[in-house]
């Protein structure tokens, strides 16, 4: 089983808590990418990022001086969404460090694939962004099937956490080869299970710790799961889709 989620907007560098083991699999891609959002100017990285000057200025910044090989944080502690604050991996014990290293996999639209130890820099490149004057009009077109064929390389299922955005890189490729079961945290409104994005994505951290923490290795373990109030619902999930309310 593979666990697969989406990265996080905000970012840091962090050396000291928790050391990086390895260097992302696709880094030639991204060494691609870097080449390319360095001939573009500031409006134009701004008109891809759809942020404001301060974000942009940051980031502009960023760009002009990536090194890909220095300076790096882990994955698991460079994103500082509300996803990654509700894992909590700086807590961890070692066994659950050593479980998400090996289950653990962020999509993303910069590096493609990463394990939660690669060593990483801050960046700003979401996967539906959309692309000046480069080889495809977007990343989804960049990536292609290379992020769902590696994925086959390691596992025959996969545990999805992450958003429409993100899981569409995988989804689209699938079409029945692996198993493949999304999550589903919602709410019950006139009748219907309705996703709010910051609970979900709360959930979502809670729910890699849990399986950390149980160690486990098939995705009927995550039935167990009632963190923040939710509770598994049989009657309104299916082999696909596994529903969870909030009480």
């Amino acid at each position: 089983m593979r666990i697969i989620i989406s990265p996080a907007k905000k970012m840091n560098i962090e050396t000291d808590l928790l050391a990086w083991n390895n260097l992302p699999q696709f880094l030639p891609e991204t060494e691609k990418l870097v080449d390319y959002l360095k001939t573009l100017n500031y409006e134009e990285l701004k008109t891809i990022w759809k942020c404001n000057d301060t974000i942009a200025s940051l980031n502009y910044d960023r760009v002009q001086n990536m090194n890909l090989r220095k300076n790096l944080t882990p994955a698991i502690v460079s994103y500082e969404g509300l996803q990654y604050q509700y894992m909590a991996p700086q807590v961890m014990e070692d066994a659950e460090l050593q479980y998400i290293e090996e289950h653990l996999r962020i999509l993303s639209g910069f590096y493609g694939i990463l394990r939660p130890f690669d060593g990483i820099i801050p960046y700003r490149l979401e996967m539906q962004s959309r692309l000046l004057h480069f080889e495809t009009d977007t990343l989804y077109q960049f990536w292609n099937h290379k992020l769902f064929d590696a994925l086959m390389k390691e596992t025959d299922c996969i545990f999805n956490l992450a958003s429409k955005e993100y899981s569409k890189c995988i989804t689209a490729y699938n079409k029945g080869r692996c198993r493949m079961v999304t999550c589903i945290f919602g709410e019950m409104s006139d009748g219907k299970v309705k996703e709010k994005g910051t609970f979900a994505k709360m959930a979502r951290g809670e729910m890699v710790r849990f399986l950390a923490n149980r160690q486990a290795e098939d995705v009927e373990t995550a039935k167990e799961f009632t963190g923040l109030g939710y509770k598994f619902r049989k009657e309104l999930s299916d082999e696909e889709t596994y529903i969870f309310v909030k009480e």
